[in-house]
């Protein structure tokens, strides 16, 4: 019978944690196996169960067994010295693919948020894997990378796709330096081909279109829809609102749920409390004694829009169920058709976040308030939908230049008329 300090893996000393981490010369030779010629290493590797790296040994393949021994040693020669000097790890010789499927994919994706991680197996299977799949890491230096980028736009890749794909790999290449396999990002400091459209404008609603909107929308969704304009809660964060959270004049928002992921909101400043109109906090608490009609073939059947209003229940709930609701189906069912009835065929979840903080500036709220209140982490993005509006102040300095203008040029006219004879 074992005890449980046989069964443990053995923590090591402080002086082996330091013999780990102290960088080691290495020089052996090339070895000709089969068809290869090999170069065997020694790397630290992390071990499940057990504290810290371990030395391990590791083979990489040089050069076919064709090529003489002293091209292969001159080869050797080259992967090792930026090891000895410290310049890469032996773990940067491993195949781009092979550090994602066996690395990346089951370290870091499952910590992040779905329609994250959807967004980068998407570009990874569908842009990374085919240009970069049989490359080593160390291959993807920074050149190799800026010529990648900078050939998109001839290619006629789009911008959005642009920064997918450089979120991704920056994504792969952070954790291999994270990890050990890389000494640094070779993706810092790459510029992407400037977006030939310009930045696009951030659509919204008026408030008058969104009063005919959202008419057209039925409970329990209508009241989600005003809560979302009235506030500019990501959908995500609408989901995950409950009971608790909701108080006198204010909105808690600290969950977020995507089609059934439960996490932290986006950023710590959008874990906060957020000031709410009390129209709006009375419009939520309706709910409690709202009864929506579904249609079911040719009958109607009757749900309450709130079947349990505990502490720790969610404010919308799924109409049949009572559990989580799903942002697609009510983008699909209920937003879109109503907005296409009013030719606002733009309108989107996206779209009530930023009409809020249009209002707002349209309010005369300053840049910090509105950041505040969008909970947004960079003040830059606050400015993003100010550079939509020209200010009052600027408007008034225009009209200041047009009448000076007009006064000046019509004092000129008057001037160059010929002075009538009596």
């Amino acid at each position: 019978m074992h005890t449980s300090a046989e069964a443990e893996p053995r923590r090591p000393s402080a002086e082996e944690f330091l013999q780990m981490a102290r960088r080691r010369y290495q020089a052996p030779e090339p070895i000709r196996e089969g068809k290869w010629w090999y170069l065997r290493v020694w790397q630290d590797v992390f071990v499940a169960g057990f504290p810290a790296r371990k030395r391990k040994r590791g083979r990489i393949k040089l050069a076919p067994a064709s090529m003489p021994e002293r091209e292969v040693k001159k080869i050797a020669a080259e992967i090792l010295r930026p090891v000895n000097q410290g310049l890469v790890t032996v773990g940067s010789a491993v195949n781009f693919m092979q550090y994602v499927t066996d690395t990346y994919t089951p370290t870091v994706l499952p910590l992040l948020a779905t329609t994250t991680r959807g967004c980068y197996e998407g570009v990874i299977r569908k842009h990374l894997e085919p240009t970069f799949g049989a490359s080593c890491l160390r291959d993807l230096d920074s050149l190799t990378l800026q010529r990648y980028f900078s050939g998109m736009r001839a290619s006629g890749v789009a911008h959005p796709t642009m920064i997918k794909i450089r979120d991704a790999l920056s994504s792969v290449l952070r954790s291999a330096v994270k990890f050990g396999f890389l000494v640094r990002n070779p993706l810092d400091g790459i510029q992407l081909p400037p977006d030939k459209k310009g930045k696009p404008r951030k659509p919204y609603m008026t408030p008058e279109q969104f009063e005919q909107f959202v008419a057209l929308v039925p409970e329990p969704y209508a009241t989600m829809l005003y809560t979302a304009v009235w506030t500019g809660l990501r959908v995500s964060e609408l989901i995950a609102l409950r009971w608790e959270d909701v108080h006198a004049d204010s909105l808690t928002v600290d969950e977020r749920c995507s089609r059934g992921d439960w996490s932290q909101p986006k950023s710590k400043a959008s874990n906060a409390t957020i000031g709410v109109a009390p129209g709006v906090i009375s419009r939520i608490h309706r709910l409690k004694s709202l009864t929506v009609a579904v249609r079911a073939g040719r009958a109607t059947r009757r749900y309450k829009g709130v079947k349990s209003a505990l502490p720790g229940d969610l404010v919308f709930q799924s109409v049949r169920t009572g559990g989580e609701m799903n942002d697609n189906n009510i983008l699909k069912r209920f937003i879109k058709p109503a907005a296409h009835k009013l030719g606002l065929g733009f309108v989107n979840w996206r779209c009530l976040r930023t009409s809020h903080a249009t209002w707002l500036v349209e309010a005369g709220a300053d840049p910090k308030s509105v950041q505040g209140q969008m909970r947004h982490s960079r003040i830059s993005t606050t400015m993003d939908i100010y550079a939509q509006f020209v200010s009052e102040s600027a408007r008034r300095a225009v009209n200041k230049l047009s009448a000076m203008v007009e006064a000046r040029t019509a004092a000129h006219r008057q001037q160059q008329q010929p002075q009538r004879i009596n």
